[in-house]
């Protein structure tokens, strides 16, 4: 009597289903890809699902992602790089995202960058120490309206200055 053995999987194959065995959050990504059908212009849908489940896009999500949709990492990277929404590094308790468009710049949105970074000494794409604040910037969140716009845990707020973007700040961040 003789023994077939199934062929061997790909590596990438056998990591993500140690993945998928241990985390309930790919099995909630897998089925959000399926609901597109594995296409790969679902791409930004799926990052956003991703984020959403993970709080930002780690490496693994990043490969895992490709993987399903049949896409380069670089290209998945690419994209979650380019998108300012997308984070790759994990977020603070709270989010300060100053708009630093034209409209914003003009005026004001450089003095309440400075104001904040000197308030919390972190730079923009950076989180505090103790994890209360992440700093983030927007080349253009579409307020020129409302300049300069600062957006508090996903709340555009309109007109700030550095007065009023610490007074929140200082709401979360010990002295």
């Amino acid at each position: 009597m003789t023994t077939v053995l199934a062929p061997p999987k790909p590596q990438a194959a056998v990591r993500f289903a140690s993945l998928l065995a241990g985390d309930k959050r790919y099995k909630i990504l897998e089925a959000h890809i399926k609901k597109f059908q594995h296409r790969q212009d679902a791409l930004i849908e799926v990052l956003h699902k991703a984020q959403e489940l993970f709080g930002y896009l780690e490496d693994d999500v990043l490969r895992y992602t490709a993987w399903q949709l049949k896409l380069p990492a670089s290209r998945v990277y690419g994209v979650a790089t380019f998108y300012h929404f997308f984070t790759l590094k994990p977020q603070g308790e709270h989010t300060c995202v100053v708009c630093l468009g034209t409209a914003c710049y003009v005026k004001g949105a450089n003095k309440i960058l400075a104001a904040v970074e000197g308030r919390t000494h972190i730079r923009p794409g950076e989180t505090t120490p103790d994890n209360k604040l992440s700093l983030l910037t927007a080349r253009c969140i579409g307020a020129c309206g409302i300049a300069p716009a600062v957006v508090y845990d996903g709340t555009v707020t309109p007109r700030q200055t550095a007065e009023t973007t610490l007074a929140q700040i200082n709401q979360w961040v010990a002295p």
